[in-house]
């Protein structure tokens, strides 16, 4: 097969994984209780579409296609290891999937992904295990890359991984999402867990599906906890967020600050939902709910002018108080920059590096440029744009500062 050929295969192969790799994944450790079974079964259906699609074509429903090789397969190893017939019994369940091969979900409407995150969120867990457990099989970010974010080496995470898993099993952690006080209890993980699917693609090198994936989960759970003021502010925070996805790049493909971003490229549909949810939640609400609303200064402001930097500098003021973090110090710093000029935000950005935990950070570097630029020292705004791009996390993040530099 020609080579273009093959990188068309190897495209719909990683497109597919995007879309069903963690339906797969979810939907048969519910029915097996085999964490790694589930895994292994959903890579080995990856692996025989590399090798099947560029002989027989890429199928009319790729995940549908994924799904039945990777049930098959796990059918076969139960059937070899003579496990119970109970366990054989369920298996069968997903030989009623529809026929665009979608995983059957539970009776009461839940999603398998949606058990899977609260599973992850089990407080038995460590918190560093949830979120890594959480991003190697939900969001299927590999092992190594993880291990990155950890500051650990891989095999140590993978090492962790594997006893996160056995703790599921040996402690009997059940696959479901619990009820009464549990649910409340295990809330603030799953919201965290799904923040961080959707940042995972919303980040300039991420996977779009992951950000869909992200407000499809948040819809349901808002459906299953309505009364649950964070959760709607969540959802509105994706909405307004992703709303930008298609203005976030110019012709050339470099990305676009959102002060130079096309407004009327924005889905102002996803924006009036967000703006209608969080209608209902109060400003000085919780975490998401504030920054729910700084999203809303952004997302509804005619031009980038005309932002209501003063209230978005209140909220970062109260987030900071109830969520206090080096991030969100930035940002307050970057707000009060606006609200009342870039030598408030330079004073606000030093105290938040005191602690030295954004030493290095390419984010704040970049904001220092950007105040001390407006304050007119535009030689060295340049030379913090320069070091900010030595240090950026991705190609795309380094072309764009490299290009403030140029401009500054």
């Amino acid at each position: 097969m020609h080579s273009d050929g093959r990188a068309a295969t190897a495209t719909a192969v990683a497109a597919a994984a995007a879309d069903a790799y963690s339906k797969i994944v979810a939907t048969l450790i519910r029915v097996t209780g085999d964490w790694t079974l589930a895994e292994d079964s959903a890579q080995d259906a990856l692996a025989a579409a590399l090798q099947r699609w560029p002989r027989d074509g890429v199928p009319g429903n790729p995940g549908g296609w994924l799904m039945t090789v990777a049930r098959n397969r796990a059918i076969d190893v139960l059937r070899r290891a003579k496990v119970e017939q109970r366990k054989l019994r369920d298996l069968a369940v997903l030989e009623l999937t529809s026929g665009e091969g979608e995983p059957v979900t539970g009776l009461d409407g839940l999603d398998d992904r949606l058990r899977l995150i609260f599973t992850c969120c089990h407080p038995a867990l460590p918190l560093e295990a949830r979120v890594a457990l959480t991003l190697r099989t939900i969001c299927a970010v590999p092992t190594g890359d993880i291990a990155r974010a950890f500051l650990v080496a891989e095999p140590a995470m993978a090492r962790r991984l594997t006893r996160a898993k056995a703790k599921i099993a040996t402690a009997g952690i059940p696959y479901r999402v619990p009820a009464g006080p549990a649910l409340t209890e295990r809330l603030p993980g799953v919201l965290a867990v799904l923040y961080l699917l959707f940042t995972q693609g919303y980040n300039a090198d991420g996977e779009p599906a992951f950000a869909d994936e992200a407000i499809r989960l948040a819809r349901l759970l808002g459906r299953l906890m309505p009364d649950q003021p964070e959760v709607p502010a969540l959802l509105a925070l994706f909405l307004f967020q992703h709303s930008r996805r298609d203005a976030r790049r110019d012709a050339a493909g470099d990305l676009l600050t959102l002060d130079r971003q096309d407004r009327s490229r924005w889905d102002h549909a996803a924006i009036a939902e967000g703006v209608a949810i969080l209608a209902g939640v109060e400003s000085d609400g919780g975490p998401y709910a504030l920054q729910a609303h700084i999203a809303a200064c952004h997302a509804t402001a005619p031009s980038a002018q005309d932002t209501d930097w003063a209230r978005i500098a209140g909220c970062y003021d109260r987030l900071a108080a109830v969520q206090p973090s080096p991030v969100i110090a930035l940002n307050r710093a970057v707000a009060h920059g606006y609200a009342s000029g870039p030598r408030a935000g330079l004073a606000l950005l030093a105290a938040a590096r005191a602690g030295g935990a954004l030493d290095g950070y390419p984010h704040a570097l970049a904001v220092e440029a950007d105040l001390t630029a407006r304050l007119g020292d535009r030689d060295r705004a340049a030379e913090l744009f320069r070091r900010a791009a030595a240090a950026a996390f991705s190609d795309d993040e380094r072309r764009a500062l490299l290009a403030r530099a140029s401009t500054v």
